[in-house]
């Protein structure tokens, strides 16, 4: 008849016996968190270089050679009146197609999760290939289309072809978070009396908001830093990364970096005012119903 051994009279690990362990486990343990660090080094380093050179202290046309610290860019950013402009016709085409990208991607997720309809297959499919295809074909596609309709080339085409190409984007990153969603929740809201329209603002539209506010990001981003379909629509209308595009030709000027360093630092506190919001929830939540960790 076998007996237990109690834990307390089990042979213990010496200090020597547990270096040896945790020296034979560490090395593969920090391979892939390396290689991890090594990719989002490379991903990083062309922003990194952008935002040193910022304060470099140029007197050339070219911003490639380090020639001293300096803050007199970034106390006059936008010195050069065709490149302030060209960033603000940028930030307002992006904005509206942000608009308008998100709020028909949005309802198409809807549409798309709530009801089958006959299409729907090839809806999803066209979405997916949308994304997937060539943007010198869309844009080239884009250009036959507004010149066949006489459409002018500028500011509205812009729009329009950013709306295009961001829709997809929205429609299934919003689809994504529909996916995870409660239908119980609009059923009870209905229930209880609640018309359509309510039950959307009061139930649908909270529980999404976190996937709608992502999608309206992405395509932000998307919408601001495109520059090849964006090209073939604008006509004489300059945008950002066309303006940077044509001044490689001569020389890019410093204030191009310190739009580009105040873009991504904008980027980066949304990205950090999300995460501290989403933790603050997590634990007022926990809070409320009493589940707080002890």
């Amino acid at each position: 008849m076998s007996t237990a051994v109690p834990a307390a009279a089990q042979p213990r690990q010496t200090p020597v016996a547990a270096a040896v362990s945790r020296s034979r486990i560490r090395p593969s343990r920090l391979i892939l968190p390396a290689y991890a660090h090594l990719v989002i080094l490379w991903l990083f380093a062309p922003i990194f270089v952008m935002m040193v050179f910022g304060f470099n202290d140029t007197h050339g046309k070219f911003n490639f050679t380090w020639a001293g610290f300096t803050l007199r860019w970034f106390m006059h950013p936008f010195g050069i009146p065709t490149l302030t402009s060209a960033a603000l016709t940028s930030l307002w085409t992006a904005l509206t197609a942000t608009l308008i990208s998100t709020s028909l991607g949005t309802m198409l997720a809807l549409a798309s999760h709530r009801y089958d309809f006959r299409g729907k297959t090839i809806l999803n499919s066209v979405l997916i290939m949308n994304i997937a295809a060539s943007e010198v074909v869309v844009g080239s596609a884009l250009l036959t289309l507004f010149v066949t309709y006489g459409v002018g080339l500028g500011y509205v085409t812009i729009v329009l072809a950013q709306v295009m190409f961001t829709i997809p984007f929205v429609a299934i990153t919003v689809g994504a978070r529909l996916a995870g969603t409660d239908p119980a929740l609009e059923e009870a809201a209905q229930d209880l009396g609640a018309t359509p329209v309510v039950t959307f603002f009061l139930i649908t539209l909270p529980v999404i908001f976190p996937g709608v506010l992502a999608a309206a990001l992405l395509a932000l981003a998307i919408s601001l830093d495109d520059y090849v379909i964006t090209s073939f629509v604008a006509g004489n209308t300059q945008t950002f990364p066309l303006w940077v595009f044509g001044a490689t030709r001569e020389g890019v000027p410093p204030q191009v970096n310190v739009i580009g360093t105040l873009i991504f630092t904008f980027g980066v506190l949304v990205a950090v005012g999300g995460a501290v919001y989403r933790s603050w929830s997590v634990r007022r939540l926990a809070r409320e119903t009493g589940f707080q960790s002890r």
